[in-house]
């Protein structure tokens, strides 16, 4: 099983925005140096918890200075954009790091809907995906739009002899439907939900595959949060800090992750205490030999040879040793790096 990264770029209280995406930076120098094998980064707005807002600049600046890890956005937002500037902005990112760009692209706003209207005030834009997936898929690859396309003229450039890869993010039956029409790889967002819904999602996924020339057989993951630490009460310690943003996500709010003591010191309401329980019994969350255990389990159960790890912490020096205690497990024999054959 191939271990990979998202990163969202999480803020932290008491430290500006600007500092997230310089740690984004330096986390995807280490999981380069460690050996994960794709390094995957989100799009959000107007949000003061998750403030990467533009995963293809994102992009450049790793791939610039990875050296062997795959980058990829999870994903593009793509009814907020013309499907061409993203093709032609993937190619650019294409020709930085030829064969390990990944192009992964979403029908959710990633904001509220006001926000939304602001980046694209097309009513129906959503409406208007797997068009827009047909039209990328063309340009990304280098292909021809159908003859009586109106754009079949267009190019998106620069070309070249590699092209990024493209998957669909989705966290319910929509996405698994359109990956499986397309033959494009499909990632399911299992920490929206808890993992609600990835077995009929990857079930329908596979079943109604399409076989495409890149792709003659299905590929899926899925991204799973997850947190290790030197020891078990260590890691639920650090855990605190996402149950409080998990509640307060809940509610409404979008607010930068507090420490795990005041986390922990806040006055939480009785159906707010029982939800944390409920949270915690399902958290990825423990000793790095324990964590991977766990991400084997579920990888074996639902047929997968890779999983993407999404972790928070308010101290950007835990999340990085989360990295570092799975990889160690992974090269102790849990599972495997992308690096190893």
């Amino acid at each position: 099983m191939k271990l990979s990264v998202l990163d969202q770029s999480p803020s932290s209280e008491g430290a500006t925005q600007d500092v997230a995406i310089r740690e984004s930076l330096a986390l995807a120098r280490l999981c380069d140096e460690l050996g994960y094998h794709r390094y995957w980064v989100s799009e959000h707005h107007n949000s003061a918890s998750i403030v990467g807002s533009a995963p293809e600049i994102l992009m450049a600046a790793i791939a610039a200075t990875a050296r062997r890890i795959r980058v990829g956005s999870a994903g593009v937002m793509l009814p907020h954009y013309s499907a061409l500037k993203v093709a032609e902005q993937f190619r650019v990112l294409e020709a930085i790091a030829p064969g390990r760009i990944d192009l992964g692209v979403g029908r959710a706003p990633g904001s509220d809907r006001l926000t939304a209207f602001a980046l694209n005030p097309h009513a129906n834009a959503a409406d208007e995906f797997p068009q827009q997936v047909l039209e990328l898929q063309s340009w990304v690859a280098g292909l021809a739009l159908p003859d009586d396309h109106p754009f079949r003229l267009i190019a998106a450039n620069p070309q070249g002899p590699t092209s990024p890869e493209i998957w669909i993010l989705g966290s319910s039956d929509y996405g698994a439907r359109l990956a499986a029409h397309f033959g494009l790889p499909y990632a399911f967002a299992y920490f929206f939900s808890d993992g609600a819904g990835v077995d009929e999602a990857l079930a329908l996924y596979r079943r109604n595959y399409r076989p495409s020339p890149r792709h003659p057989a299905p590929v899926a993951t899925i991204c799973v949060w997850a947190l290790a630490a030197d020891t078990d009460a260590e890691a639920q310690r650090l855990l605190a800090t996402r149950e409080y943003w998990r509640i307060g996500f809940e509610h409404g709010r979008r607010d930068p992750l507090v420490s795990p003591e005041k986390a922990a010191a806040h006055p939480y309401g009785v159906a707010e205490l029982a939800r944390i329980d409920e949270l915690r019994r399902k958290a990825f969350a423990g000793t790095g030999r324990d964590v991977a255990d766990r991400l084997r389990a579920l990888a074996d159960r639902l047929q997968l040879d890779e999983i993407v790890v999404n972790t928070w912490t308010f101290d950007p020096a835990a999340r990085r040793r989360s990295y570092e205690l799975l990889m160690k497990s992974a090269r102790s024999g849990s599972v495997r790096s992308g690096s190893e054959p």
